[in-house]
């Protein structure tokens, strides 16, 4: 088969297409023939060695059709969504024709939406549908804001949240960028800069209800002191970079009486304690199936066309999901 292997920790370059054997799924295993896989900023950290050793075939998502399930759970070209539970990082990824995934982290659907676009949803929609429904627990009439929203998971958040009826207050770095989240259901768009809790504040003076953080540990802070007491303030993103937060002092710097926590979906999809059937993939497929949620890939690139697509991510010029066809 094809697969795309890290050949050294690096920039895009270090990616190369070469043979490798079939895998073989072992009992709790799935053998599936990949169709179409998602891009993701993790892939990006594996592939600069920012997480430590990984796999040498990346990738912690994909689309695809069972070839061998030993157990007998699943039936052979049955159409499955697969997402994390180590892949790309432990085990061997998506960037290959064939992938052996963990039976706990593998979904069916039925959908004749095309690969690429069904593509498009399953790391993006599952972490936005933990996020808002488990850590944010968030209602109907309720105000979150999504800080980032026009990354994929942003997209996937902001469709998912004003669906449920919630109100949504998105965030860009660029204006341009406005309409189309009013288009997919945000009802306020608000540019990105350090003023952004003072503007929240003028609006919502009470603070709101829940932010939804994509861009990481630079913005904490000031997503925390934007919601009201009992509020939650979610963190599941790094779109603006990793690192420590320096001389953190919790007592003087969180404001009593919110809610942070952290879903770090790479880590805890498909584990025990957050199972895939909490999340409702066909409830999700039907809905992008419908035009209910706006999912449709912002790019769709060929299977060699791999560095390109890292290259995209790397700008921050997606504006959306990116998506190989295999």
């Amino acid at each position: 088969m094809k697969a795309i292997v890290i050949k050294q920790y690096g920039g895009p370059e270090v990616l190369t297409v070469e043979e490798r054997p079939i895998p073989e799924a072992k009992m709790g295993q799935i053998l599936i023939e990949v169709k179409a896989f998602g891009v993701n900023h993790a892939e990006i950290y594996f592939r600069q060695g920012a997480w430590g050793d990984v796999a040498e075939i990346s990738g912690i998502e994909c689309v695809g059709v069972v070839k061998a399930d030993p157990s007998g759970q699943f039936q052979v070209e049955q159409k499955v969504i697969a997402i994390v539970g180590g892949m790309g990082r432990s085990i061997n990824g998506s960037y290959s024709e064939y992938t052996v995934v963990p039976a706990s982290n593998v979904a069916t659907v039925s959908t004749d939406l095309s690969w690429e676009e069904l593509a498009a949803i399953p790391e993006s929609y599952a972490t936005a549908w933990s996020c808002l429904h488990g850590n944010l627990a968030l209602k109907p009439d309720q105000t979150v804001l999504i800080r980032g929203a026009t990354s994929a998971l942003g997209q996937a958040a902001v469709n998912i949240a004003a669906h449920l009826g919630a109100r949504v207050i998105a965030t860009t770095r660029n204006a341009e960028r406005a309409a189309g989240l009013e288009a997919i259901g945000a009802k306020e768009v608000l540019i990105e800069a350090p003023d952004l809790q003072d503007r929240v504040r003028e609006r919502h003076p009470g603070g709101i209800d829940a932010v939804l953080d994509l861009i990481g540990n630079s913005t904490i802070l000031d997503s925390l002191a934007m919601v009201c007491r009992d509020g939650r303030v979610c963190l599941a993103g790094f779109l603006g970079g990793g690192g420590p937060i320096a001389n953190l002092e919790p007592v003087f710097q969180i404001p009593s009486g919110r809610h942070f926590s952290v879903f770090a979906s790479a880590l805890v999809i498909g584990s025990a304690e957050f199972p895939i059937m909490e999340i409702p993939f066909q409830d999700i497929v039907d809905r992008v199936a419908q035009g209910v949620y706006r999912a449709a890939p912002a790019h769709v690139f060929a299977f060699s066309e791999i560095r390109e697509a890292h290259r995209l991510v790397e700008s921050g010029q997606a504006n959306g999901k990116i998506v190989i066809r295999v």
